[in-house]
């Protein structure tokens, strides 16, 4: 359990969640995350040799994002460091972590092309948001949306 900043405190103390931030929460409550870290940690890096690799879950909420919102991996890196919902998905404190570098992310992008786990989790994914009821559609390239049959939630910026 994380201890809590002034700056989660006046953030939670806001009148509106934006789209980004309900987005984000949806997908963190309906992401199976231990069973796709599961699925993942045998390929992943152990840090025998070389520097320690960066947590995995944190290295595959930041993947989704940069997915979700179609950005590289530098913007993604940037947006993370701009934007309190992303760190808040991330489960990132500045106070003890630092956003991994778009080389990381790269890196860690490559591992999931590889093995093919960026289509395992999109069809997962996909089996996850129909059984809610819902569908993630891509409008602009960063704002894609849940959206469901009597309405409908987006990520907006």
């Amino acid at each position: 359990m994380q201890q809590t900043s002034f700056s989660d405190i006046e953030y939670d103390n806001r009148r509106k969640k934006t789209r980004k931030e309900v987005f984000l929460d949806q997908m963190d409550r309906l992401i199976p995350w231990e069973g796709w870290l599961d699925l993942i940690r045998p390929c992943y890096p152990e840090g025998k040799r070389g520097r320690p690799p960066k947590d995995l879950e944190l290295m595959l909420r930041m993947y989704l994002v940069q997915n979700w919102f179609r950005l590289s991996a530098e913007a993604t890196e940037d947006a993370v460091y701009d934007s309190y919902a992303m760190r808040k998905f991330l489960h990132l404190d500045f106070t003890s972590q630092q956003v991994p570098s778009a080389t990381t992310l790269l890196k860690f992008r490559h591992l999931m092309q590889e093995k093919a786990f960026d289509k395992t989790l999109e069809q997962d994914l996909t089996a996850i948001l129909r059984e809610a009821g819902m569908t993630l559609r891509r409008g602009r390239t960063e704002n894609p949306s849940i959206r469901r049959s009597d309405n409908t939630m987006s990520s907006g910026q």
